[in-house]
């Protein structure tokens, strides 16, 4: 099942873009594009262990070489992380480069909430990035109602005012 709904990409493109004009993400030899899935690695391996997370991200990898075949050449290491993107980026367009990292995200992100719902994926990625403002998003209408993510729910989600404090 395609987990890279619309919903996802929007999500996963929103994050990715955070992370990229926020710092150049020190520590990692992964192309920029990648940083998200990095990030995430790094927090999730805390909770599921390298070896939850290795499964997690491998599914969402088989799930996204359907739709992005160069990432068949994508080696998945034990810990997690990923290995070969710097090849990869040298020989292909930025834009399909992009778009082959928020397909891997999205999937990621998708396989997240299939497994422990939204409200856990949403505190999770809170933690991983707390000054991307997500009281606005909702998984059924981000990026397909013109507005953002913006709905009748907004404001009324758990973590509305928790995370506002700390701006």
């Amino acid at each position: 099942m395609n987990r890279a709904t619309p919903q996802m990409r929007y999500f996963a493109k929103r994050l990715m873009t955070y992370e990229a004009g926020e710092n150049k993400f020190a520590g990692t030899k992964s192309p920029a594009v990648f940083h998200s899935c990095e990030k995430l690695r790094l927090h999730l391996a805390t909770f599921m262990g390298h070896t939850g997370f290795h499964t997690l991200l491998a599914r969402a990898l088989a799930l996204s070489t359907a739709e992005v075949p160069w990432l068949r050449a994508v080696r998945l290491k034990a810990d997690g992380s990923l290995e070969g993107l710097e090849e990869l980026q040298a020989q292909l367009d930025p834009d399909e480069f992009f778009e082959g990292g928020v397909v891997l995200l999205a999937q990621l992100l998708g396989l997240l909430v299939a497994f422990i719902g939204e409200n856990l994926t949403l505190r999770l990625v809170r933690e991983v990035w707390p000054k991307v403002p997500l009281n606005d998003f909702d998984f059924d209408n981000a990026g397909k109602n013109g507005d953002g993510g913006q709905n009748e729910y907004r404001g009324k989600n758990e973590y509305s005012g928790k995370y506002e404090k700390n701006r």
